[in-house]
């Protein structure tokens, strides 16, 4: 019985089924017979003609794209496979607000991938320089093992092309996907403007251009995000990406060693060698490649032209009035080259028409464009691609903005109106803007020549001689167009006709000589080093050929931005008296018909720009540091602080010309033009910012490693604040009335030693610390808050005592206020 009772259930199913078959329509068994045929086809491999048909849009180049439909290609030649490739990502289409520079600035740092074949695969992987060793040394496994290069993306090989000598792979999804590495946005940008997604179905690639040396791609990415700078209904971020694939050459070219006493940009490597006892770090300075055509010739002296010379294009968009300057501060340089033994080295051209060279782009890295751009920043950058394995310098795009014009506008008038009929107005010449564009054009040429800014030029001029017709016409205002001196703000209307803006000088040739004259007899970059030591030691002993770093809040008072001479406070003195000569004639010389008062707003707001720039230069003398670089051969130190007079003098000029309320920029007429309110706080911000930096924990912390050195010799740190006490709450002991400008600067005073009391150093990534001046102190462990709480049981006994002494309510109010906020600051401490 239970035998029967499987069987049955089991005989009923397969009858069913039978029943089935048999009543089937004939179209369903056909069906599947067709069923069959295609699954055959599937298996049939696809060929190349079958996935890049007739309708594809195709361009030859370093590899060939392919665009059929909304699907992108590469098709990648075997013998590009393992090739290290620079990829270089700009933002090509930006919003204003999201960043700096606008379009055309890069969004990551350049870097290196390779092309790797695996299997049925290719792999795009990251390639670093940072540590290296000679391929022929048993070193270089282990470099190699211990700086695996990590893998972008993988791509399925579509097919091999027809004689299958490159793969077809799709790259779609590495443009229309977040991908780090070519993103346009930073973590801080995301975090910023409320970055939540990548839109996909918004994202898109919008074409690809293949050139001989380069592969051009343009995509959009769209993020859904909700603090937006500008179209923030939309809640979206829609951001053009410009990507630059880059054959590096196969050989590169021989390096140059980077030297701290002569100004470069540069690389940095970890070289390990068999011989080498420790990590060896290596820097190069990056430059073009310029090889003479005629090595004999070179040899006997001659001037030769280069194999390759350094060739920039005018963006056709540049207004044509403004095209020969710019073509001049290109050229300028050529002088520089000449003394590096070659000729018709760097020039500037107008591009090709399009009857004339149909194919000329400037996204062709075989092509350095000065690109001419629309948007409100007013400035310029020289940017530079290069090789990271050798520093050479591939192709340069300068960026241009339209509003460089206004910026130079500014600078030029309250620098120099006052001994200038030319700057006295609102709009100038196309004669003295032109000039002024050749100024800018030559400086950021250097700079994609390698050069960066050397801000210790300047001050290698005596503040005399800036007032000498003849020693300016021939010398300029600096020995260097790199530096940030801009116009001559020194010289004074008796001093005749002084030049007023630097050129292509000195230290620049010097410095291209340096970097750019072949060393034929020299194999290698380390043996070149002899040769550019001598170079160096050449002029050591005169200023003009140093260089002096940038820094933002610089602790060596003779390398700063904005300034000219070597003595900041006369400088300054000369300055300010050409300030004062200014304001009194803002409202004539910005005089227009029919105008509002907006360019005398504006100009106003320059005096005072400028009268903080002079401030920023007299306080750097306060806890300064001289920093000279030199080597083993060379005599005296690195590092030699500030004389004591030099800083006492600096902090006396800050009482008189800013702590002391500057009434001269209180001009009722112009104040009643251009606001309803706000010069209080305009003195208030200006006299607050100085204060707070010249109390800034890093300055206390030099003026502490000074005297722990040097003793009573140096200017020390309780004869700072006793000095900064006695002035700025001079009335205490005179028994004057207290008015608003100095009531907001002693409370302020108050505000930052109760900061100095309360708060630790900030902190800063290691990156940015050197360049912002960064002295690391632990305050609390330090004199710093010992000294502090003397200076304010102090100010409270003189508070007290001057209660007393004032009849003046407000100044009573004022110090009875003071007090309790100094009672409580030492109460709670």
């Amino acid at each position: 019985m239970k035998k029967d009772y499987l069987f049955l259930p089991f005989t009923r199913t397969v009858v069913t089924c039978l029943c089935l078959l048999i009543f089937l329509p004939l179209s369903y068994a056909q069906e599947g017979r067709k069923k069959e045929k295609g699954d055959e086809d599937k298996k049939k491999e696809k060929t190349y003609s079958d996935i890049i048909t007739d309708e594809a849009q195709s361009d030859e180049g370093l590899f060939t794209t392919h665009q059929i439909d909304n699907k992108f290609y590469f098709e990648i030649p075997e013998e590009l496979l393992e090739r290290e490739i620079l990829v270089v990502t700009r933002n090509s289409g930006t919003i204003q607000g999201l960043t700096f520079g606008g379009a055309g600035m890069k969004t990551r740092p350049q870097q290196v991938v390779r092309w790797q074949k695996h299997g049925k695969k290719l792999l795009l992987r990251s390639v670093s320089h940072s540590s290296v060793a000679s391929f022929e040394k048993p070193i270089y496994q282990s470099v190699k093992n211990n700086n695996f290069e990590p893998i972008i993306m993988v791509f399925d090989i579509a097919v091999m092309n027809e004689d299958s000598t490159a793969s077809l792979v799709e790259v779609s999804k590495l443009f229309t996907t977040d991908v780090a590495m070519i993103g346009p946005l930073s973590d801080g940008q995301r975090k910023s403007f409320g970055v939540k997604s990548l839109d996909k179905s918004r994202s898109m690639i919008m074409g690809m251009t293949s050139f001989p040396r380069n592969v051009e791609v343009r995509h959009i990415l769209t993020y859904n995000a909700s603090k937006l700078p500008s179209n923030s209904l939309t809640n979206s971020l829609s951001l053009e990406m410009n990507q630059s694939f880059v054959l590096l050459p196969e050989t590169p070219m021989k390096p140059r060693m980077l030297d701290n006493r002569v100004g470069y940009f540069s690389i940095q490597q970890t070289y390990y060698g068999d011989d080498e006892q420790r990590a060896d770090p290596r820097s190069y300075i990056t430059r073009w490649r310029m090889e003479p055509k005629d090595t004999a010739a070179f040899r006997r002296g001659e001037l030769v032209e280069p194999v390759k010379p350094i060739v920039y294009y005018v963006d056709p968009a540049t207004p044509e009035v403004w095209r020969p300057f710019i073509k001049q501060g290109v050229e300028d340089w050529q002088k520089a080259f000449e003394v590096a033994g070659f000729k018709n080295a760097i020039m500037a051209k107008d591009p090709p028409t399009k009857e004339e060279d149909p194919d000329w782009s400037p996204e062709d890295v075989r092509y350095s464009v000065i690109r001419y751009i629309t948007t409100p920043i007013q400035n310029a950058q020289g940017p530079h691609v290069h090789d990271p394995r050798s520093g050479e310098i591939i192709e340069s795009d300068i960026l241009w903005y339209h509003n460089v014009m206004n910026l130079l506008r500014n600078w030029y008038f309250v620098q120099t109106a006052a001994i200038n009929p030319e700057a006295r107005k609102v709009k100038f010449s196309n004669e003295v803007m032109g000039e002024l564009i050749r100024f800018v054009s030559a400086h950021e040429v250097g700079h994609t020549l390698g050069l960066p800014h050397n801000m210790g030029a300047s001050s290698s001029y005596p503040v005399d001689s800036l007032r000498s017709a003849t020693f300016t016409n021939k010398m300029g205002t600096a020995p260097s167009i790199m530096d940030y001196a801009r116009f001559n703000y020194v010289a004074q209307p008796e001093d005749g006709d002084v030049a007023l803006m630097p050129g292509i000088g000195i230290y620049d040739i010097h410095s291209i000589e340096w970097g750019y004259r072949p060393i034929l007899e020299a194999n290698s970059a380390e043996a070149e080093r002899a040769t550019l030591n001598q170079w160096i030691r050449d002029h050591e002993n005169d200023p003009m050929y140093r260089f002096g770093r940038q820094r933002s809040n610089p602790p060596d008072p003779s390398s700063q931005t904005e300034d000219l001479g070597d003595d900041a406070i006369q400088a300054s003195l000369l300055g300010l008296a050409n300030l004062k000569r200014i304001v009194p004639n803002l409202i004539d010389w910005t005089e227009e018909e029919a105008k509002d008062y907006d360019d005398l707003a504006e100009l106003y707001g320059q005096v005072i720009s400028q009268m903080n720039r002079y401030m920023g230069h007299v306080r750097s003398n306060v806890g300064g540091v001289y920093e000279n670089f030199k080597t083993y051969d060379q005599e005296g130190v690195v590092y030699e602080f500030v004389p004591k007079a030099k800083q006492q003098e600096a902090v006396r000029f800050l009482h008189q010309n800013l702590f002391q309320t500057p009434g001269w920029l209180l001009d009722a007429n112009i104040l009643q033009r251009i606001q309803s309110a706000g010069v209080v706080d305009r003195i208030r911000r200006t006299q607050v910012a100085s204060l707070n930096n010249l109390l800034d924990p890093s300055r206390l912390a030099r003026l502490i490693e000074a005297e722990a050195i040097l003793g009573s010799a140096t200017y020390r740190m309780t004869e700072l604040f006793d000095d900064l006490r006695n002035g700025i709450w001079a009335e205490l002991k005179r028994g004057t009335t207290v008015d608003t400008y100095r009531r907001n600067l002693q409370r302020a005073y108050i505000e930052r030693l109760e900061y100095l009391m309360t708060n630790e150093q900030a902190s800063l990534n290691r990156r940015f610390r050197n360049f912002v001046g960064f002295t690391a102190v632990d305050v609390s462990q330090s004199d710093i808050r010992a000294v502090v709480r003397a200076d304010l049981t102090e100010l409270q006994e003189e508070l007290e005592k001057g209660i007393k002494r004032t009849s003046d309510d407000m100044t009573k109010y004022h110090y009875e206020d003071a007090l309790a906020r100094i009672n409580i600051l030492l109460d709670d401490d």
